[in-house]
């Protein structure tokens, strides 16, 4: 039987640390998190220095995730509504097929060992997203407010939508048109 690989090790840990999060939140021990990925508590720390350098690597990993699958296919030279509606379904979409690390990821945005050099490479991850929300921005009613403030609203309405979408998996669908009327209207 092969040995796993190092990377193999490393991706098993970073998935059990997003498990773990969402059911023992935050504060749960590394030894947890190594019992949860099938290896020895040390062995966590081969790749891993701290428990905030993991939940660091996890933050970034799952907000890359995010605009991989938000952007994917984004089409180029349409107009903005429709570039708008695509990051908006395969966002919620992703969130919906991913409750885990949604819900990891919701609880490590608050989390104080999350550094300022993280949470800048990850708005980084979602430039492309920010820029085609400034663009829709720049003219509508919110075009005096700041882009922090946008974006928390955006967030909060695709927030509320992907519950919806998750609780009533038939009418998927109709909840994520109704959430990205909602947020255009707020936008545009």
């Amino acid at each position: 039987m092969a040995r796993p690989r190092s990377e193999d090790k490393r991706n098993a840990i970073m998935a059990a640390a997003a498990r773990v999060i969402v059911t023992h939140g935050l504060s749960a021990s590394t030894a947890m998190i190594a019992q949860e990925a099938g290896v020895a508590n040390g062995s966590l720390f081969t790749y891993f220095e701290t428990k905030a350098d993991l939940f660091n690597q996890l933050y970034l990993e799952l907000k890359a995730g995010v605009a991989s699958a938000a952007l994917e296919g984004l089409p180029a030279g349409t107009d903005l509504r429709e570039q708008a509606f695509h990051i908006w379904l395969h966002w919620t979409n992703w969130a919906v097929s991913n409750p885990e690390k949604r819900r990891a990821l919701t609880q490590l945005v608050v989390s104080d060992d999350i550094s300022p050099a993280t949470r800048a490479a990850g708005h980084q991850t979602m430039a492309r997203i920010a820029e085609v929300l400034e663009r829709i921005r720049a003219n509508g009613p919110m075009r005096s407010a700041p882009m922090d403030f946008v974006a928390a609203i955006m967030h909060a309405l695709a927030e509320a939508t992907m519950d919806y979408m998750a609780h009533d998996p038939t009418n998927s669908k109709k909840h994520c048109k109704v959430g990205f009327e909602a947020l255009w209207r707020v936008i545009a």
